[in-house]
């Protein structure tokens, strides 16, 4: 790894084991090794039994990671997604169960799409894990 993934792929190991959770955006130009940064990150947590979800924005990028998923397939985001929109993921159900137990998501191609569907998420993520977590609202 370089200076500066491995500098990323700390920071978000540090994040995961500390359980103070994040956001974290590799933003670089095509061909410099964000994919190795992600699946080395994957394979980490995976070899320790965690569960983690790699969805893409397009389909075209879904195409190039396991599991081929949207982020609006995966969590069920609203197609006309709006500041009051929330994912359709009901309490209990098997995808928000799967939410629970997730370790990390890798969402590639993440600013490309509209911030409300990101805040969509973030809600819905709030909602299904203060029921495990009352700190999640934070």
């Amino acid at each position: 790894m370089t200076t500066e993934q491995k500098s990323a792929y700390d920071k978000i190991m540090e994040a995961v084991y500390g359980y103070s959770g994040g956001v974290f955006f590799l933003y670089e130009y095509s061909g410099t090794q964000k994919t190795f940064v992600w699946k080395t990150l994957a394979s980490t947590l995976k070899s320790k039994g965690q569960i983690v979800l790699a969805i893409a924005s397009s389909g075209i990028a879904s195409l190039l990671i396991p599991g081929d998923k949207t982020a609006y397939s995966r969590f069920a985001i609203p197609l006309n997604v709006d500041e009051l929109s929330t994912c359709n993921i009901k309490q209990g159900s098997d995808l928000a169960q799967l939410l629970v137990k997730t370790t990390l998501i890798i969402w590639d191609e993440a600013t490309i799409v509209n911030k409300y569907c990101i805040e969509a998420l973030d809600q819905t993520m709030q909602d299904i894990l203060r029921f495990k977590n009352i700190n999640s609202l934070d």
